[in-house]
């Protein structure tokens, strides 16, 4: 791996895209400490210590890079474009404009990509908002008294929107960059720096006080166990053969070649978790608006808000499940695939072309979907109740959300550089 490397950064062209992506990071992760224009800093800095923050808000937080507790200028982190990302992805279902653009090929995948970013800058608005709000009622640090917007005015606070908007956008403009003149999975690069830097404040915060030394070996063996069952699963694929025909174009034969369609076990990937995530918190932010003392607010967050309560983490179950049907329904269309297959000779062997192909494709999706869901909900819930048992806590950056995407975007990003060594007559990475 480190011959690899070595042999990476000789390439000039592949050192130069490397040693760019890199300094992007590093631009963004300074970006998570510097505050936002209206925070007291060193306000911020004790309500962090004498506090562990809103649970609520872990998800943000988590994607920031710890950013969001800092209420830095990317406070907000990568979470509004993958929010929008997911919902443009959705609209394609109710709104035919979208499918249409979809299929255009490059230059409709280009105006889709332009609808992202407004529905990015307008979720920013709205993230910020509400941040701010939370910070300023002080229930962003439960506990802590010390005002963190020592100036509210009207006008502290449309600077202090402003700015976190606008370090959205350039979170987003970054990621485009090393998406282009870099080693590409711009975003998800990002996503991978910002939960990566938590691990090892974490992991020491576990070695230390209470937890021990043992605690500490146990959760890295936990952690090493899911990371190789996700490489494992993520790595299997169900491969359906498919046979091109012999046709005459011209003086030209084509066809009579054979590969396969490649299905995922896991084809929706990190989202349904995510979704999942998302739609357990939304009763929690309910609750915070309402009387501390009423019996819904109290029920909400003794059964609903708790990520270690039994009916929090069985619905969690249940929404990952749904939602890894529901995103994979979306993002794969057998009857596509079978119109496409149809139109360039192709066939599975044993099965007829067109509405034949198309309902066995659906089939198997069907049948592949099912152990992807359950593995989905047995890596996010392995942590969470494997640390609940040993009493780390649950605010630790080491849920299946972060395994997945740490996982599956290193795995990504080591292809896409062995893709580039072997152009240019390299052993890779992989080997």
């Amino acid at each position: 791996m480190l011959s690899a490397f070595v042999r990476a950064f000789r390439t000039p062209d592949l050192r130069r895209k490397l040693l760019f992506t890199i300094g992007i990071m590093v631009i963004f992760r300074a970006g998570s400490f510097l505050p936002t224009p209206g925070v007291s800093y060193p306000n911020v800095q004790t309500c962090i210590a004498q506090s562990q923050g809103n649970d609520l808000l872990g998800l943000v937080n988590l994607f920031s890079g710890g950013a969001l507790l800092q209420l830095s200028v990317f406070a907000l982190g990568i979470m509004p474009y993958i929010t929008a990302s997911i919902i443009i992805q959705l609209l394609r279902v109710v709104i035919p404009r979208f499918e249409e653009l979809h299929r255009e090929g490059q230059s409709g995948t280009a105006k889709l990509t332009q609808y992202t970013r407004y529905l990015t800058i307008g979720l920013a608005i709205l993230q910020s908002t509400t941040i701010i709000t939370v910070a300023r009622s002080g229930q962003l640090f439960s506990g802590c008294t010390v005002d963190v917007i020592p100036n509210d005015s009207w006008q502290t606070l449309l600077l202090m929107v402003i700015t976190m908007t606008a370090g959205t956008g350039l979170i987003m403009w970054l990621g485009e960059l090393i998406t282009e003149r870099g080693v590409g999975n711009g975003m998800s690069l990002l996503i991978f720096t910002s939960i990566a830097a938590s691990f090892p404040g974490a992991m020491w915060s576990i070695a230390g006080g209470d937890n021990g030394i043992s605690k500490f070996i146990v959760v890295l063996a936990i952690v090493v166990l899911v990371i190789a069952l996700v490489v494992f699963v993520e790595q299997s694929q169900r491969r359906i053969p498919v046979q091109y025909a012999k046709r005459m174009v011209g003086r030209r034969m084509y066809g009579g070649s054979s590969t396969y369609i490649p299905i995922k076990i896991n084809m929706a990937g990190v989202i349904p978790v995510i979704f999942a995530s998302s739609l357990l918190a939304v009763p929690g932010l309910l609750a915070q608006f309402g009387d501390p003392t009423a019996a819904w607010v109290q029920w909400i967050q003794r059964y609903l808000a708790s990520p270690s309560a039994p009916l929090h983490l069985a619905i969690y179950v249940v929404l990952i499940i749904f939602f890894c049907y529901f995103y994979t329904a979306i993002t794969f269309n057998p009857d596509e695939v079978a119109d496409n297959m149809k139109k360039y000779g192709g066939f599975i062997p044993g099965i007829r072309a067109g509405r034949p192909t198309a309902e066995y494709l659906d089939y198997v999706i069907s049948r592949i979907t099912a152990p992807g869901s359950v593995y989905l909900a047995i890596v996010a819930l392995i942590p969470t109740i494997a640390f609940i048992v040993m009493g780390v806590g649950t605010n630790i950056p080491f849920g299946g959300a972060s395994i997945l995407i740490v996982v599956g975007v290193g795995l990504e990003t080591v292809k896409q550089i062995e893709s580039q060594l072997q152009q240019r007559h390299y052993e890779g990475f992989l080997r």
